[in-house]
């Protein structure tokens, strides 16, 4: 079965690399989105993808525009049985979508109807879902509606953060994709649409949504904390300079004493009261400066947090 790949992230490099490495399928060719210029030093950055393509020495389109005529001349003379797309990024137009012989099949982390979207890990961890999963779905001209051809559910841990939750939908996706394509390929499988009005969409993550207060509460901190953890990271601001938050845990004792203070840096944390709870950072980041512990930053800036 020939497989022509679309997809960004690490994630999706790492089921690319899965699917080349079965002897049943041939990828023969691999969609991903344009390189970019780095902020500093003026580097070219390839998309995790793109470098696993390269590794892999396949065809590589990296089209600015999925219409474009480039793009359809390119890949008009492939004999492709399934598009598999894995987070690449674009919604695909409806004649790439007619392309594949057989179908066009994106992986979603989600249990769709639910979280829709460009975040379905991150909307997870901000609600505090016991369970996540993946479904094969079928790809349509809209936003993630299409049939669904099968779903496997995994339980939310509670140390699950972003990159490790992803990390093992991931792996369940490697692990079911191949009994996937060959039960299409036979028509093993009943698609099932949609309930469209048990729909629920997420939106993109944006680098000011790393902001929090602390008249928050310290469950929606600590989600935030894991939902944000591979990027944009949870700050605060405290006497006008914004401090990263790289590590912390809760405490559940709403009556710790912080010597009638809101904010307490002792050797083993940073200490803060929210709303309801107490957060304890361990490991905190200044502007332009390293990652240091609650220890070093208790030497450091004991007086910037307790005077």
């Amino acid at each position: 079965m020939n497989i022509l790949f679309a997809g960004t992230p690490k994630p999706s490099a790492k089921i690319l690399r899965a699917l080349c490495n079965e002897t049943s399928l041939k990828v023969v060719g691999v969609i991903t989105k344009p390189d970019k210029a780095q902020k500093r030093g003026n580097k070219i950055e390839q998309s995790p993808v793109c470098i696993e393509a390269l590794k892999q020495k396949l065809n590589i389109f990296k089209p600015d525009s999925l219409n474009c005529e480039e793009l359809r001349k390119s890949i008009e003379h492939l004999n492709v049985d399934y598009i598999i797309v894995a987070a690449y990024g674009k919604i695909l137009p409806k004649w790439l979508l007619d392309f594949p012989n057989i179908m066009p099949v994106n992986i979603h982390y989600s249990l769709l109807p639910k979280y829709r979207g460009a975040s379905p890990i991150q909307s997870s961890l901000l609600n505090n879902d016991t369970r996540s999963g993946i479904t094969f779905m079928k790809m349509s001209e809209g936003l993630d509606d299409g049939d669904c051809i099968e779903q496997y559910v995994i339980d939310i841990k509670n140390n699950h953060n972003k990159i490790t939750l992803e990390n093992d939908l991931c792996d369940l996706s490697i692990s079911k994709i191949l009994d996937i394509l060959h039960g299409l390929k036979n028509h093993k499988h009943n698609l099932i649409k949609q309930d469209n009005k048990l729909a629920s969409y997420c939106s993109k993550i944006q680098k000011s949504d790393s902001l929090v207060s602390f008249t928050e509460t310290a469950n929606q901190i600590y989600s935030k904390f894991k939902a944000y953890y591979e990027w944009p990271g949870v700050s605060f601001i405290h006497k006008n300079t914004l401090i990263k938050i790289k590590d912390m845990y809760l405490i559940d004792d709403n009556n710790i004493n912080l010597l009638g203070k809101e904010i307490l840096l002792l050797k083993d944390g940073l200490y803060i009261k929210t709303s309801n709870k107490v957060i304890v950072i361990t490991y905190l980041q200044f502007p332009n400066k390293n990652i240091i512990s609650a220890s070093d930053a208790f030497n450091s800036y004991k007086d910037f947090f307790n005077e």
